[in-house]
């Protein structure tokens, strides 16, 4: 037993030194093969700008985004995460029996509470 729990620790060792080593010699391989010359490396204004489907990009190089962009992003994935949790619910609730109801409503009224806040807070209104 404790030989299969150290060997599948041991194939998740593996494939992380494998995920860690083949971009690092990417990356490696890319600034020697720079210092020999085979990549060029010639900066230059017009490869620093900004490129834009071909469109010359007008006004400033950085944007500063209304922070409301990431409030309705958060909120997105938090209700996206709520579907994750509530499919496998739904698909098995015949066999859950009345807990599952108990707990899901529970766990409902905790995202509407959190619901509540937001909009209260003003978080949900677009200017």
């Amino acid at each position: 037993m404790v030989d299969d729990y150290l060997r599948q620790y041991g194939l998740i060792m593996i494939y992380s030194g494998i995920a860690i080593m083949i971009p690092a010699t990417m990356l490696i391989l890319s600034f020697a093969l720079r210092l020999v010359g085979v990549r060029p490396h010639k900066p230059s204004p017009v490869k620093s700008s900004l490129y834009e489907c071909g469109v010359t990009p007008i006004g400033r190089q950085y944007l500063q985004f209304n922070f409301r962009y990431y409030i309705f992003g958060l909120l997105f994935v938090a209700f996206d995460v709520v579907v994750v949790f509530l499919y496998p619910w739904a698909t098995q609730f015949s066999n859950l029996g009345g807990f599952a109801l108990i707990t899901i409503a529970v766990f409902m009224s905790i995202l509407l509470l959190g619901w509540v806040y937001a909009w209260r807070k003003g978080a949900l209104e677009w200017e």
